[in-house]
């Protein structure tokens, strides 16, 4: 069984109201279990996507990152590359986002690198992956805030700790592994012949034939620095077969999510806090409004990423919204990720 601290909030609650909450329930937890925190930790949350409203904004984790300084440790906003266009596809236009949301009380760091290239291969050995593509400067931490909203999502039936710990954690080629497992091909009638994309392939696969790019997927890990970096969009991820498992593929989806969670926690002791307010159906990347679909409920503190995921759903559920995906908590307490037997303590 795992604790999980809450204090609970009132529909509605003021930025100031849910910062000083996520610094008790933090407080709560280091001083309870007697958590050792280390000399640098970074933050990890979502800086929202550009047009989205309902994303948290920079205050609420103002007082999460006081304690954390106030016990001495280094902190810096982390974040990672996203598959898809818009603001957070590569470093730069990423940093420019987070700056336009006022994510600026600490420095940035886009974990994965320029476009999304720079990863640490970590071996897991499960059903899905032997191996897990993890950002590097998340994979290279010690010791993490995992900070998460808790709401819903199309493919993972809701998002908390466990999907911030895997999507949010992978680098691109992780990301594309999850969703579709397939690997970037070239449109040769698009391809300018520029060699953006040689100069960023790490593992030297992808050489020019008659002025073309080609990929060769026997080199090829599907890292997605070149579906990045193409000026042309002559790279393309996308094929029949992985739209087909994106789109109906949800339980295979969840399962991989959870084994990408526990490549990136497994061993360390990271702290996590999630945020259960402006919950939404969809998730903080969609760049569109969104109204809330069940009332504001607190904010959740643990050392166990499953636990404080099932805590959020138990309690979103009670509270009228049941979301989809509750499998994946199961799968996560098979492959040992944590616990879903959960010690709820109130503040």
């Amino acid at each position: 069984m795992s604790n999980v601290y809450f204090k609970a909030l009132p529909d509605g609650a003021s930025e100031q109201e849910i910062s000083a909450a996520g610094k008790e329930v933090l407080r709560a937890l280091i001083d309870q279990e007697h958590i050792a925190t280390a000399k640098k930790i970074p933050v990890k949350l979502h800086f929202g996507e550009k047009g989205n409203r309902t994303y948290l904004p920079p205050a609420v984790y103002d007082g999460a990152i006081d304690l954390l300084i106030e016990r001495g440790a280094e902190c810096s906003y982390i974040e990672t590359s996203v598959l898809y266009g818009g603001e957070r596809f590569s470093q730069a236009r990423h940093l420019k986002l987070a700056a336009a949301h006022n994510f600026t009380r600490l420095p940035v760091v886009i974990a994965d690198g320029a476009h999304g290239e720079d990863a640490q291969d970590i071996l897991i050995q499960q059903k899905h992956f032997r191996t897990a593509s993890i950002a590097r400067a998340l994979a290279e931490a010690e010791q993490v805030l995992v900070a998460s909203h808790f709401k819903g999502h199309m493919l993972a039936g809701f998002g908390g700790a466990i999907k911030q710990l895997s999507m949010g954690f992978a680098a691109k080629g992780g990301k594309m592994a999850m969703h579709m497992g397939v690997k970037p091909r070239v449109f040769s009638f698009f391809c300018k012949g520029c060699k953006l994309c040689v100069t960023r392939c790490n593992e030297n696969a992808i050489t020019l034939h008659n002025g073309k790019a080609k990929i060769d997927h026997a080199k090829c890990v599907g890292c997605g620095a070149c579906f990045s970096i193409c000026p042309s969009h002559a790279v393309s991820i996308f094929s029949l077969a992985g739209f087909k498992n994106a789109l109906f593929g949800g339980r295979l989806f969840r399962e991989k999510l959870v084994e990408y969670a526990y490549a990136s926690s497994h061993g360390k002791p990271h702290l996590f806090l999630t945020f259960a307010v402006h919950i939404t159906r969809g998730c903080d990347c969609e760049p569109r409004p969104m109204r809330p679909c069940v009332g504001d409920l607190g904010v959740f503190a643990s050392a166990d990423p499953v636990a404080i995921d099932c805590a959020c759903y138990e309690m979103a559920a009670a509270h009228g919204r049941k979301f989809r995906g509750r499998e994946q908590l199961d799968y996560a307490e098979k492959i040992g990720l944590g616990s879903t037997r959960v010690q709820l303590i109130e503040l």
